[in-house]
């Protein structure tokens, strides 16, 4: 009773925060970006709300933390010092200001003002549409079957709930909404974090002797011979880290904040929740080897996804528990209602008003992304109730694509004034082919099992490919770099 009451309190703050968000919501600026305004705190806790998702501590935590033991802590050193403060120090000042200079409000517009392509942004805006929507999807699955167990009512039921609640905080209030109700949900998220590996830490006989613990149980379960090796955890890390530095949805944030002053304190702020965050999460993946023999099976598989709730359920009380289902439940709507923000302007910004109607108003603009917002939530359900064969395969390749195809391109965008539109054509390429041929040659499981691997080598390749073929092409008009890289 006592965590249907929190949940109720919770979603019906959500609603009030997008009924306040759309009294401030005036035109398309201030929809997707806020109007530029936010502060060092709600761009630090948007930012790290959107990073980390459900995943992380429901399949993520568990898998990691049974395979790799206390050494999954490298990965959350990772998020914090290379997926938090150091994409806040490359990446926050000149995005911000070149996507100011370039009168930019989305990576395909960046891509398009910046290298004057004729089909960049159209090509840029199908791969984030086609990628990202099934990754919402599969947001919206996991919080279907949380609700189902949780409070014993149908995954259907539970879906629509998710749709419902989410569909009225973004549609209504955008990305001042959002934002808001990113910094209330990291505060929990915060919170429930401590208390999880508190309460934990205790049961286990406290902090005394607990990664000898860890480390004694962890060979017991895991023989040296069936340990991960370094490779499989320096792609885990290198993916996880550097990935964010190429997803639509987290360069947005450095977009949005008010101005280039507050980008220290936004990456100081980042970086101690990304450190609370992953610690909590990796570390409580690793202590289910004190608390359990072996991990769940299903259908004579491991079933990693079921250790955490497990581990969780068996050793919380009822309130804390409540707590920590809103951690989940706030980790998974920030990403999701930023998915769909991205993908909404896939269509609406990048489509619609850069190619089939450039002279569109503003009112209609900002209508259409509204419209488009509830549509791919729509469509975000009916993939996450079917299920279709080819939406579970894009959902597998879509990190490794997106980050492949965009990362590279953006960064020389940013810091290279020789890059040619050719070169981020070709550095976007590489990255698509090379999920799309390794997933085509190892098959769904193989791909599956190596995804970091080849997610990681589709990162680094376009950073040889794009330099190497803009060294050979037309370099960019000087007017053109003049405009990007104005004061910069």
């Amino acid at each position: 009773m006592f965590s249907l009451t929190l949940l109720i309190v919770f979603l019906v703050a959500m609603v009030v925060i997008g009924i306040w968000g759309m009294r401030k919501t005036k035109n398309l600026g201030d929809f997707f970006l806020g109007g530029r305004t936010l502060g060092p705190w709600m761009s630090a806790f948007a930012y790290g709300t959107t990073y980390f998702s459900a995943v992380i501590f429901i399949g993520f935590a568990g898998k990691i933390g049974w395979g790799f033991g206390l050494n999954g802590l490298w990965i959350a050193f990772g998020n914090a010092v290379f997926g938090t403060l150091l994409a806040w120090l490359v990446l926050g000042k000149r995005t911000r200001r070149m996507t100011q200079n370039l009168d930019a409000m989305t990576m395909p517009e960046f891509f398009h003002e910046r290298f004057q392509g004729k089909y960049i942004k159209m090509v840029t805006a199908v791969i984030i549409f086609v990628f990202l929507t099934p990754y919402s999807a599969s947001v919206f699955k996991g919080l279907g079957y949380l609700f189902q167990a949780t409070f014993g009512i149908s995954y259907n039921l539970a879906l629509l709930i998710m749709i419902l609640i989410t569909g009225i905080y973004l549609i209504l209030g955008g990305y001042f909404a959002v934002a808001l109700t990113d910094f209330i949900q990291g505060i929990i998220m915060l919170g429930g974090s401590i208390l999880m590996v508190a309460v934990l830490t205790a049961k286990a006989g406290g902090w005394a002797g607990i990664l000898p613990l860890i480390a004694e149980k962890y060979a017991q379960h895991v023989p040296a011979a069936h340990q991960p090796g370094w490779l499989m955890l320096a792609s885990l890390v290198f993916m996880t880290s550097f990935g964010t530095w190429g997803m639509p949805q987290m360069v947005q944030k450095f977009y949005a904040i008010k101005n280039e002053k507050m980008i220290i304190r936004g990456a100081i702020i980042s970086l101690l929740f990304a450190v609370v965050i992953t610690f909590a999460a990796y570390f409580t993946g690793a202590l289910a080897h004190v608390f359990m023999n072996a991990p769940v099976m299903a259908n004579g598989k491991p079933a990693f996804d079921q250790i955490i709730p497990n581990l969780l359920t068996q050793n919380l009380p009822e309130p804390l528990m409540a707590v920590i289902l809103l951690l989940v439940l706030s980790a998974s709507m920030s990403t999701l209602s930023s998915l769909v923000l991205v993908s909404a302007s896939a269509i609406s910004i990048d489509l619609y008003k850069g190619h089939v109607n450039p002279h569109v108003s503003k009112e209609d603009s900002l209508m259409m992304i509204r419209f488009l917002s509830g549509v791919f939530i729509a469509i975000s359900f009916f993939i996450a109730r079917y299920e279709f064969a080819f939406i579970v395969t894009l959902m597998a390749l879509s990190w490794g694509v997106v980050a492949g195809s965009f990362m590279a391109p953006f960064l020389y965008g940013l810091y290279w004034k020789r890059t040619t539109k050719i070169g981020v054509k070709a550095g976007m390429a590489t990255g698509l082919l090379i999920n799309i041929v390794a997933f085509c040659y190892l098959g769904k499981d193989k791909y599956q099992a190596n995804s970091t691997i080849v997610a990681s080598c589709a990162m680094l390749a376009p950073f040889i490919v794009v330099p190497l073929v803009s060294i050979f092409t037309r370099p960019p008009q000087k007017a053109l770099l003049d405009k990007a890289f104005e004061k910069i």
